[in-house]
């Protein structure tokens, strides 16, 4: 099985991840863009029994009333964001990796909350809300 690591800005957190268990995705919606002051984020779901800080802890945000999102408290950066809707599973942000290129984003999720200017043109399949609910989203 193949081991990432990755960290934030200030070097203050470090963490080891696995393998994703599904296809990375980049994210458009509104606590996403909220959460990391950018248009978009793009995330890979690993087994939490696979991953770990391995230095510092995280700052804990709860986003939602079922979702934490973790952050560096020194610098800012956003590192994972954990449901209870999938509790065994935990998102990482791809641009948190040391290979921020190891983990190639399949498409475009929440599609439908992505700001007006917001429109990929990278050939990747988007979709209005997550992929499993299938919906392709055309602006």
């Amino acid at each position: 099985m193949k081991k990432f690591s990755g960290g934030c800005l200030c070097g203050a957190l470090r963490y080891e991840c696995s393998e994703p268990v599904s296809p990375a995705a980049v994210c458009h919606c509104e606590t996403c863009r909220r959460a990391a002051g950018a248009h978009a984020v793009a995330w890979a779901t690993v087994r939490l029994s696979d991953f770990r800080f391995t230095q510092g802890a995280p700052a804990e945000f709860s986003s939602t009333p079922r979702v934490v999102r973790t952050f560096c408290a020194t610098c800012g950066t956003s590192t994972t964001y954990w449901t209870r809707e999938a509790p065994d599973l935990i998102d990482i942000t791809l641009a948190s990796l040391d290979d921020a290129g190891a983990i190639v984003p399949t498409d475009h999720i929440w599609m439908g909350d992505a700001v007006a200017w917001d429109r990929p043109n990278d050939g990747l399949p988007q979709f209005r809300t997550s992929r499993s609910a299938g919906e392709r989203f055309t602006s």
